[in-house]
């Protein structure tokens, strides 16, 4: 039998671990306790967790790094979608369901945020701290505390709102597809007033967008127009087989009303029975086919450009805030108020009345009115003004605007729109300027569907070409006959100038107006105002 001695441990040369300054503050100097605190207050802002692995809960910080590393992940797919692949991206902001989960994901991450934040407080030990140092590190903590969990809150909220407006305004279905390359949608701004027996689309525009390039026209169509047309495979037509064709009963505003009275059942499937026979009508006018439209209430329209801060114009003329039509006859009291000609940033009432304002003017001049507070609303709908507005525009928008556009394909149209904004809108009014006065009375069908397809189609421009260079003939070749002359081309027609605001005349004056209004000096007026569709964004 044989006995072995023990054996005899040595002492380590390496320092105790008490001694570690990062995780055991206690023996450390009061400078050293402060670096620490800075130390793991950075650590939390870059990396969430990591304070915890090398100072406090190791578990605890592993579970905050796996989080974080997927939060980055998640925030690199993100960029790449939105260099490559914009439209998904956009998709996964406005489809309802996943813009849920996006809600649900930041609020977690900021309420994550916090709770590292506040566990790190409790690693720093403030108590170890010099007096003046707690104040210091105390603050910073609530400051980074608010630009991170705090920005991703406030972020949740945003894409909260910004999906409930899109619930409460747009529907569920299929993707809409494209016709001919284009996406036509017919927007209406009208509202059901007491002297009205009904809704009515006052103001009737057809935005087309190609595709692919985003390149949009908007097409006005005259609340006056008559004899609207309708296609065979329109519900409406076995009820007006001849179009819409009652003479004045029968101008195409009053189509919504009289469809939404007495023909819903036309539309049996149509959450709008009113607003699908608008969109026939429209389709039928122009030629194309409307896939969806936007109804804007105007009596909620000045909320919307409240929301914006206002919408800023070049105003062409003076335009008249009407009074009150006391009986009922179109007959209106003297002005309430006038809007200036120039640059004037307008708030939600006097656009919504530079938008509507009729009198003393022929209808296209309130049409050429809606499409520049269109264009000035489109410009003025950049990023940094949707991003800090964005909760009173939803709000806004869901109050005012219904659509049959489908949610999920929201974030197609919201990459087409930002697409459009590099390329110039192009216009036609289904009137004056574009066509004769009273041609809204007397259409022409198929002088329209002409004019809209070239509007949407242009020729395109002829490239420059420099003449090939002629090769000398040989000394000894024989000189050839000259060709005969081909019959010179003609010149193409110079392009119409675009119009331009005449020269405002400093005589007139709002109370040089206000008199006339008064004293019922109709010719002059409407020679005074006949300028005041003319108009810019500013």
């Amino acid at each position: 039998m044989s006995f072995s001695s023990p054996k005899v441990s040595r002492a380590s040369s390496r320092p105790p671990v008490l001694t570690n300054p990062v995780r055991y503050p206690e023996p450390a100097s009061a400078p050293a306790r402060s670096k620490r605190a800075w130390f793991l207050l950075l650590l939390t802002l870059f990396l969430p967790g990591s304070a915890q692995v090398v100072a406090g809960n190791k578990r605890l910080g592993r579970l905050a790094l796996r989080c974080t590393f997927l939060a980055w992940a998640v925030v690199i797919a993100a960029v790449v979608l939105g260099l490559f692949r914009r439209e998904t991206l956009l998709n996964l902001f406005t489809n309802p369901i996943s813009s849920l989960v996006i809600v649900v994901v930041l609020a977690a991450a900021a309420l994550g945020w916090a709770v590292m934040f506040l566990n790190t407080l409790k690693i720093i030990k403030p108590s170890l701290l010099a007096p003046g140092m707690r104040g210091l590190v105390g603050a910073a903590l609530v400051v980074l505390m608010v630009l991170t969990s705090g920005s991703l809150g406030y972020g949740a909220f945003l894409v909260n709102s910004g999906r409930n407006a899109i619930t409460n305004i747009f529907q569920t279905g299929p993707d809409m597809k494209p016709v001919d390359g284009r996406y036509n949608f017919l927007v209406m701004g009208g509202d059901a007033g007491a002297d009205r027996s009904g809704r009515r689309p006052d103001s009737i525009i057809v935005v087309s967008v190609d595709a692919k390039s985003g390149q949009a026209a908007t097409i006005s169509i005259p609340r006056n127009l008559q004899n609207a047309p309708f296609s065979p495979d329109s519900p409406l037509w076995d009820v007006y087989p001849e179009g819409y064709n009652c003479g004045d009963n029968c101008i195409i505003n009053f189509l919504y009303t009289d469809v939404t009275n007495k023909h819903p059942d036309l539309y049996p499937n149509a959450p709008d029975p009113g607003a699908a026979a608008m969109m026939d009508a429209a389709g039928g006018v122009l030629g194309l086919s409307i896939q969806g439209y936007v109804l804007v209430d105007m009596s909620g329209f000045s909320k919307l450009i409240d929301a914006l801060g206002g919408v800023t114009v070049k105003a062409g003329g003076w335009v008249p805030i009407s009074g009150d039509d006391v009986n009922g006859t179109g007959q209106h009291l003297p002005p309430t108020g006038w809007i200036a000609p120039g640059v004037q940033k307008l708030d939600g009432y006097h656009a919504l009345w530079y938008a509507r304002s009729r009198q003393w003017v022929l209808e296209y001049n309130r049409s050429q009115r809606q499409q520049c507070i269109q264009a000035a609303m489109l410009a003025q709908m950049d990023p940094a003004t949707v991003l800090t507005k964005f909760n009173s525009i939803a709000d806004a928008g869901a109050k005012v605007i219904e659509s049959d556009l489908p949610a999920g394909q929201l974030g197609s149209f919201v990459s087409l729109a930002l697409k459009s904004k590099n390329n110039e809108l192009a216009r036609l009014t289904i009137g004056p300027p574009d066509f004769p006065k009273d041609f809204p009375t007397y259409p022409d069908f198929d002088q329209v569907h002409q004019r809209v397809q070239a509007l949407l189609n242009p020729a395109p421009k002829p490239a420059d070409t420099k003449p090939a260079e002629q090769k000398a003939p040989p000394k000894d070749a024989a000189p050839e006959a000259p060709a005969p002359a081909a019959p010179a081309a003609p010149a193409p027609a110079a392009p119409a100038p675009a119009p331009e605001a005449p020269a405002t005349n400093p005589n007139i004056t709002e109370e040089y107006l206000q008199q006339l209004a008064i004293n019922g000096d109709e010719v002059a007026l409407s020679g005074l105002l006949s300028n005041n569709g003319v108009c810019s964004p500013g």
